[in-house]
């Protein structure tokens, strides 16, 4: 592939930025403007938004104690897989967007799974050559790829630490020796009737002495799961990629039904990623990403359509203003669900994706009037054959920033993909269902490749899509993320379009009402839309499906304002965004 427009250097040329910049139309919300550096006379102590008030004070805690903004992750992390299993955990993987404040530099992480290499492009296909069902897949031993979340922690904290990675799980381990209050939202999801949360593993785990299951309120412990953190503290990512963990991995997933074949060597053999971030101007800011695998990209594309348009002009407000989002996420979902896979393994044309050619010529397809059948994946520049794409994605995941006292930002979208993964666990943490996330169908029935085709050792494509935006001279402007699946793209586009478009604060952004448009049909919270919005969509063709339909989203950012850093916490989930 060639390589990306990068953010390279310490300092972006605002002369190189101000040639690629598309014109930005009038701002009628200009006083509420992300600034580049706070005014406020103290010092800012950094701040931590996540999805469970305990995970909070866990990267607080790191932060009190001098951590820096990658240390506290590594506590909110290890915190999450206990109070968020349904999410992620030490089992799963993840991906980081990091900003360093002195040198202004971003740098991506990879840490997501990888097939095992007895994986093969027809796993997920049954006896006659069909498809598996989606629940006998994500409940199978084939489900599970090597965890990478710790190891990608591990290698992060190493560059960007300032405390001992054995003192960073402290929180996590007293929370599961002691145990926690279980919340509502953990008692209702445990308690659905989900097949993932019906295996064996999860039941027992979420079954009280009585027989009952765990309600909201109760006290849950996991001596397990704080035995694991200790090994963990110790060992680094050995404790769990070597040894009696490993083997219980294995173990675990070779057994039926539909047994993996993940192997010690597979788990022994994996290694994170680092590498430049995927950058791209979009109005005065520049929006940055990790590279594919990750939905990253298609964020972009999605910010590149809309930098072809007024939107910023109709606000939230308007028809308008939700017209143009949902056909430009329509654009850009045709182009993601097409040519993204793993980049180690198939050619993702990103720059052709990006041109900004291509992409106002993408925008030009937006209808005037009424919208009419989904588009077409277009034809970018270095695009290959690839056959259409079905992936399901559940959104079993969760998102966090964390902006640490020198101004160093940490945007982590991780997960154990489904809800509780595949429902098996082993030493008290879920093991995830990762490679679901490839295409069941290794090819069309003309035997045209699916870039995102199962492959031993690829790693799965993902939407998980952690953004930092800066200005042009490199400044930290925002940080935002979301789980929800598929839908992680739409969620993360709205609340970049509602800070940076529609000059929202980030709680403002991150609380917008959903619209997903994946296609047919328009999946909303058509009741949360201002009056009038919804009826005159479907006047234009944008018949908005109610909220049973739209996966939940977890939107946590962070932004800088005149008054310093300001947090936003998903209404729809249990987070809070706090200060040290």
């Amino acid at each position: 592939m060639r390589p990306f427009l990068l953010l390279k250097s310490a300092l972006l040329s605002a002369a190189v930025l101000a040639l690629a910049l598309p014109a930005a139309p009038a701002l009628a919300r200009e006083a509420k403007a992300p600034a580049a550096a706070p005014a406020a006379k103290a010092k800012e102590t950094g701040m931590v938004a996540a999805a469970h008030p305990l995970a909070v004070e866990a990267g607080v805690s790191v932060l009190r104690r001098g951590g820096s903004a990658v240390d506290a992750a590594v506590a909110v992390q290890a915190a999450l897989g206990l109070v968020e299993p349904q999410s992620s955990g030490i089992g799963g993987g993840a991906f980081i967007t990091y900003y360093d404040a002195r040198t202004r530099k971003v740098t991506a992480y990879n840490g997501r799974e990888t097939a095992p290499m007895g994986a093969s492009p027809a796993m997920f296909l049954g006896p006659e050559g069909k498809p598996l069902s989606f629940v006998d897949a994500v409940t199978s031993g084939r489900s599970t790829g090597v965890p990478g979340a710790v190891a990608m922690l591990h290698m992060a904290q190493k560059a960007h630490g300032r405390l001992a990675w054995k003192d960073l799980f402290t929180e996590a381990e007293a929370l599961a020796d002691q145990g926690f209050a279980v919340t509502p939202r953990l008692a209702a999801l445990a308690a659905r009737s989900a097949a993932w949360g019906r295996q064996p593993d999860a039941v027992a785990y979420f079954t009280k002495p009585d027989g009952q299951l765990i309600q909201a309120g109760d006290i849950l412990k996991n001596p397990a799961y704080a035995a694991t953190l200790r090994k963990i503290a110790a060992e680094g990512p050995a404790a769990l990629l070597e040894g009696e963990i490993a083997e219980a991995i294995v173990k675990r997933t070779t057994e039926g039904p539909l047994p993996g074949t993940l192997t010690l060597a597979d788990l022994k053999a994996y290694k994170p990623k680092v590498s430049e971030p995927v950058c791209r101007p979009y109005r005065v800011y520049v929006v940055c990403v990790p590279p594919a695998p990750s939905g990253g990209p298609a964020v972009l594309i999605g910010l590149g359509i809309l930098a072809n348009t007024d939107i910023a002009a109709h606000g939230p407000e308007t028809v308008q203003g939700w017209y143009l989002f949902s056909q430009a996420s329509r654009l850009m979902y045709a182009d993601r669900d097409r040519y993204f896979g793993d980049p180690d393994f198939v050619d993702v044309p990103v720059e052709g994706l990006l041109d900004p050619a291509y992409l106002k010529a993408r925008a030009a397809l937006i209808p005037k009037g009424v919208a009419g059948a989904p588009p077409a994946p277009g034809k970018p520049r270095g695009a290959g054959v690839r056959a259409p794409d079905a992936t399901q994605e559940p959104g079993g995941t969760t998102h966090f920033v964390i902006v640490d006292g020198e101004g160093n930002v940490v945007s982590m979208t991780t997960t154990v993909e489904s809800l509780f993964g595949s429902g098996r666990m082993v030493h008290g943490f879920f093991l995830n269902n990762q490679l679901t996330d490839f295409s069941f169908s290794p090819t069309e029935k003309d035997g045209v490749p699916a870039a995102n085709a199962v492959a031993p050792g690829k790693r799965p494509r993902s939407s998980m899509a952690p953004a930092v935006v800066l200005d042009r001279k490199g400044r930290f402007v925002a940080a935002v993320g979301s789980p929800g699946g598929n839908s992680i793209l739409a969620y993360n586009l709205k609340a970049l379009v509602g800070v940076l478009d529609w000059k929202l604060s980030m709680q403002e952004a991150v609380a917008l009402p959903n619209l997903i448009a994946r296609g047919a049909p328009y999946m909303s919270e058509a009741a949360k839309f201002p009056p009038g919005v919804v009826e005159g969509l479907a006047a234009r063709g944008v018949v908005l499906v109610g909220a049973g339909g739209a996966e939940g989203s977890g939107l946590h950012g962070v932004m800088v304002t005149p008054q310093g850093l300001s947090g936003g916490a998903d209404p729809r989930r249990e987070g809070v965004a706090r200060k040290p």
